[in-house]
């Protein structure tokens, strides 16, 4: 696997219940932000979508955006005062808001969560809000993801519901994937150092085997730089040194190990530390109690 999809695997990434809202008139709704992410695609019309401290992004039908954790407004103008929208969809069954009389604009929402608290793992590496941009290469495929997965909300089809999940967690791995596609310089995070061709090679290496006694010399020999410029490149593209980087994802497989009911010293050699000790201290240092404490 590739760096993302063992994250995403390791992590336990799940599909988030899909929601739909079909509205017409003056109308907004505001939602909490929550460790997942989140994509919001207008099929319909056109409306707002407001997010904290930043000017109002018009949506117009065949948009996606990806949310991560940040409250939001979704509006059709951004002078309507909004109501809260989460206890609309609360009762069983209500996966659809129908506002006004009307359907001038539709929405589907839907996207992955993730399991044990290591959600932030994904999260901190990319923007609270990313607009998927049309002309990108990848935004065909988008394209062709959100038309099926339409096709199958609103077809009723037998598995439907089922193959609607799957497809929602495709189209935020597509969204995911045409943002590194663009490679913005000024974007740090793991996620969009992927992109560079030697940074992306020592991710991959990392995360190919992860308990190998790594360091920068070794990594920088794997991807044909010397060591200072390895370690000043990896740290400006990913945000934190190479072996501070193995560290955490390190203790990020740990903390699911445990969770599953691991003992100690097998999720200390799986991840690479020959010392329980070393192990429990690189732990605490990380999460801030022990690993006996709790997973």
């Amino acid at each position: 696997m590739d760096p993302f999809s063992q994250v995403l695997a390791a992590l336990g990434a799940r599909s988030v219940r899909g929601t739909g809202l079909e509205a017409a008139g003056d109308w907004a709704l505001a939602f909490d932000g929550r460790a997942r992410l989140k994509f919001v695609a207008v099929t319909r019309g056109r409306c707002f979508l407001l997010l904290p401290g930043q000017p109002p992004e018009m949506l117009e039908e065949g948009d996606v955006v990806l949310i991560a954790n940040t409250r939001y407004v979704v509006a059709s103008d951004p002078a309507v005062e909004p109501i809260e929208g989460m206890p609309l969809y609360e009762n069983p069954g209500q996966d659809v808001v129908r506002l006004g009389a009307g359907d001038e604009t539709v929405m589907m929402g839907g996207g992955s969560g993730f399991s044990g608290g290591s959600a932030a793992f994904v999260l901190d590496a990319l923007p609270a809000f990313l607009r998927i941009d049309r002309t990108s290469p990848a935004a065909a495929s988008v394209a062709t993801t959100l038309q099926s997965l339409r096709h199958e909300v609103d077809s009723k089809e037998l598995g439907g519901a089922l193959v609607a999940e799957r497809l929602a967690e495709i189209l935020v791995i597509e969204a995911v994937r045409a943002f590194v596609a663009t490679r913005p310089a000024n974007k740090v995070g793991w996620i969009t150092a992927l992109a560079d061709p030697r940074i992306g090679k020592a991710l991959t290496a990392l995360h190919g085997d992860v308990a190998r006694r790594w360091t920068v010399p070794i990594l920088a020999s794997e991807v044909g730089m010397s060591r200072s410029a390895f370690a000043q490149r990896f740290a400006d593209r990913v945000g934190r040194p190479p072996l501070d980087y193995l560290t955490r994802w390190r203790m990020v497989l740990a903390q699911r190990q445990l969770s599953a009911g691991e003992s100690v010293a097998t999720v200390a050699a799986a991840v690479g530390y020959s010392s329980q000790s070393a192990f429990s201290h690189a732990f605490k240092r990380t999460f801030g109690h022990t690993p006996s404490a709790g997973g």
